[in-house]
């Protein structure tokens, strides 16, 4: 989509007479009026007591940008260049598992939406479309895939080489997931996703997954899924031989810590993405974008560093890239706005974060999103 198609769009949600909600917060409660209580707790909430959950946006306010003035700013390219391609904003649609907890066409609505101003959509592995299905619906537009390892390591191997086949443009191996964070909402609640079946399609799609299960038994699937997805035994190893395995590029989502980046680099890794995996893994770690800084130091230019967990609005985008992220991922506020208002919502919102992050790239005195790093940025005193 154009800027001015964009444009064209937010002047159609001041002038439409229903209201769409704008804010994070809003759209956090237009969410919860459609969701059942059980799937809106799950997309909502954090590990233990939610320590890093909170955490991760609200150290967004320890960084202020410092902007520049006399700049021409009058024409701003927001476009950036990952692994050979080009894309026109530095947003990328976080991989988010059993969206059909948000909206019946799932999958196939948000990577639609990501399609009409050609943002990346990254698929779960636990998504509720499969891999060849989502293809099928928007087999122009940028894909990647996002891999939970399985303990059958040929699993993953297949799932990755669908991906290739389907024409995704790289793999993102999830590896802070290797067991269940301890998520007292769901507890409450009762209520597991994956038992429910709402994150099956790849998995029963799969040739090898299926080859590994009793015929004709249906609740097999589920139990399968349940023994593959954790996995305590994840190791580097297991990365080099995936990277034998597939000539996509690959990046490790879930790094914190900066002697990891160095690793990553060591063994060959194209990419990295600073995630906590949005609170929602291990209780009282670090806030993503404080890691943010010392991953991109350690990384050195030498590969991609791309940002997750904490993304509200567009100046968070900006904050991050000025901290050094080549790009951006953006999750919760796009299932909110998937159960909100389906594939229309996500445009919207998406529509909404493009031009708050190029008015906020302007501001801060660039013409360029590339140039961002170049900003000033400074840590607020603590009192």
């Amino acid at each position: 989509m154009s800027t001015a198609e964009s444009k064209d769009l937010l002047l159609q949600n001041i002038s439409s007479p229903d209201f769409f909600p704008l804010s994070f917060t809003e759209l956090e409660e237009a969410a919860a009026k459609k969701m059942s209580a059980g799937g809106f707790g799950y997309v909502r909430s954090g590990a233990g007591g939610e320590e890093t959950l909170r955490r991760n946006t609200e150290a967004f306010s320890n960084f202020s940008i410092v902007p520049r003035m006399l700049n021409d700013v009058s024409q701003t390219d927001t476009s950036i260049e990952l692994f050979g391609h080009t894309y026109p904003h530095p947003l990328l649609i976080a991989p988010v598992g059993m969206l059909k907890l948000a909206h019946e066409e799932a999958d196939l609505a948000v990577a639609k939406a990501g399609a009409s101003f050609g943002i990346p959509f990254i698929q779960s592995t636990v998504s509720s479309f499969p891999i060849e299905e989502v293809a099928a619906a928007v087999p122009h537009s940028p894909k990647w895939f996002q891999l939970y390892w399985s303990n059958n390591e040929e699993i993953s191997y297949s799932m990755a080489a669908r991906a290739e086949k389907a024409g995704y443009q790289a793999i993102v191996l999830t590896v802070d997931t290797v067991m269940l964070g301890w998520r007292e909402e769901d507890i409450r609640n009762k209520f597991s996703p994956l038992k429910l079946g709402f994150g099956k399609a790849n998995y029963e799609s799969d040739p090898v997954f299926m080859d590994t299960l009793p015929a004709g038994e249906d609740e097999a699937v589920i139990q399968g899924i349940l023994n593959n997805i954790h996995h305590p035994c994840l190791n580097w190893k297991h990365v080099a031989e995936l990277k034998k395995r597939t000539s996509l590029p690959i990046l490790l989502k879930g790094l914190l810590h900066k002697d990891d980046a160095r690793l990553a680099y060591e063994h060959g890794v194209d990419g990295i993405i600073v995630s906590n995996h949005g609170g929602r893994q291990l209780d009282g770690v670090i806030a993503a974008i404080d890691a943010l800084p010392h991953i991109v130091k350690e990384a050195g230019g030498r590969i991609p560093v791309l940002f997750d967990s904490g993304i509200r609005r567009g100046i968070d985008a900006v904050k991050a890239m000025a901290l050094g992220a080549d790009a951006v991922l953006i999750g919760r506020p796009i299932v909110y706005a998937l159960a909100a208002g389906g594939q229309a919502g996500v445009e919207r919102t998406l529509a909404n974060f493009i031009e708050e992050t190029k008015v906020s790239i302007s501001l801060s005195g660039a013409s360029r999103a590339i140039d961002l790093q170049k900003v000033t940025v400074i840590r607020n005193q603590q009192e």
